[in-house]
């Protein structure tokens, strides 16, 4: 994962958005101003870490969305309509997302957005965007909660009619990492450790209980604190625990240094964890010892999607310095949507957005239905991906390598 050189380009973008803004919009609660040239302007916000840890995901969410946005101009797709974007940098943080979200509101010209990459971000964002009406689609968060309310093992109940997302939930990933360690990997006692965040613990859990219903057991648990770079007391309660698997809760900055620091205590077991590890980061900061070590990501490979051979070619020639990572597909696939979205608005209104236009795209999405990069893109009655698809890759040589896709058999 690369940092990025779109930012000049975004910049003006937003700069443009700003202007744009300034000038007036098209009416007064409608969204969309008038471009200058007899169009619209609809701006697209992003949010995701740009910045710190976990910018080499973010930046690939970005780029993706930039790029969806300028495929929708290049062909016209929507009549009239020229996309733009507006970036905000998240951090990572919840507390920045929330007011990440406010600004993007405050926004008549945004009619959508996408992200943000955490799912605890995403939580202190719905409330913000469900209120105004504007519709958010995240290609990342996994917890099931965002989208089936805090008691979803026993009822679900969606709490926010404006929130989507492309990317599967937690709910099947972590059963599907359990069956995998359990049947395929043949590996019995497992260590579980989780960083203590909504994303994080949320799988740890969603995995130990199906690696318990399968027969595995539980060898010991343990919760690290993000902000450390020193495990070594956790490295040596798992080798002394007689574990064959660690299983990790938690995203790159942290599995990579705890994989290390385990195989260091000589504790030579894989490190398995979920989309949040599955980067070509945690293979930099895991060095040699991340060799074996596993990771769940969402949906196939887009590499080997026949689908998202388009996407990949137009990625690498727009020179997009920084790879579009795990939830590049889905990003894109997530500002498709919205495209798709605003494009019914749009044509259900003689060929203009009306004046409640943030509210009849939300309607809209629930709707939204075609072939993505990462196959077929719609969603359920919770605002969930229809596309349960999950690959198990491996560290092999350097690189993450694919082992099996498939999904989760309950």
């Amino acid at each position: 994962m690369r940092q990025r050189s779109l930012i000049a380009i975004t910049a003006a973008l937003a700069a443009g958005a700003l202007t744009l803004t300034a000038c007036g919009s098209r009416d007064d609660d409608g969204g969309g101003s008038d471009s200058g040239n007899g169009g619209t302007t609809v701006v697209i916000g992003v949010d995701a870490p740009l910045t710190g840890d976990l910018s080499a995901l973010g930046l690939g969410i970005k780029n993706s969305v930039d790029l969806a946005a300028k495929t929708a101009n290049k062909e016209k797709y929507v009549e009239g309509v020229t996309f733009k974007i507006e970036a905000l940098d998240d951090q990572g943080q919840a507390s920045v997302g929330q007011q990440n979200a406010t600004k993007l509101v405050a926004n008549d010209d945004v009619l959508g957005v996408v992200g943000p990459l955490n799912s605890s971000v995403g939580e202190a964002m719905q409330k913000v965007f469900d209120t105004a009406k504007l519709v958010e689609v995240s290609p990342a968060n996994t917890n099931p909660a965002l989208t089936q309310g805090v008691n979803w093992q026993k009822e679900k109940v969606r709490p926010y009619k404006s929130y989507f997302r492309t990317a599967t939930t937690d709910a099947i990933q972590g059963p599907f990492a359990a069956q995998y360690v359990y049947n395929d990997a043949k590996k019995k006692k497992v260590f579980v450790i989780d960083d203590k965040k909504t994303y994080g613990a949320g799988l740890a859990a969603t995995f130990t209980e199906e690696f318990k219903k399968l027969g595995g057991k539980v060898v010991g648990t343990e919760h690290i604190n993000p902000e450390s770079k020193d495990f070594s007391a956790v490295a040596t309660k798992v080798k002394n625990s007689g574990a064959d698997v660690v299983y990790y809760g938690g995203e790159y900055p942290q599995a990579g240094p705890l994989s290390k620091q385990i195989k260091e205590a000589g504790a030579k077991i894989p490190l398995v964890g979920g989309d949040g590890i599955y980067s070509a980061d945690f293979i930099k900061l895991a060095g040699a010892a991340g060799t074996g070590d596993l990771a769940t990501s969402v949906g196939a490979p887009v590499e080997e999607l026949p689908s998202a051979k388009e996407f990949v070619a137009n990625y690498k020639a727009a020179g997009y310095k920084e790879a579009y990572e795990a939830y590049g597909g889905y990003s894109y696939d997530s500002a498709w949507a919205i495209i798709e979205a605003v494009k019914k608005v749009v044509e259900d209104n003689d060929g203009k957005l009306p004046d409640d236009a943030r509210a009849k795209v939300v309607d809209a999405m629930q709707n939204v239905s075609f072939d993505g990069v990462t196959g077929k893109v719609s969603f359920d009655e919770f605002g969930d991906a229809t596309n349960k698809q999950l690959t198990v890759y491996s560290v092999k040589d350097g690189a993450w390598g694919t082992v099996k896709s498939g999904t989760f058999t309950g």
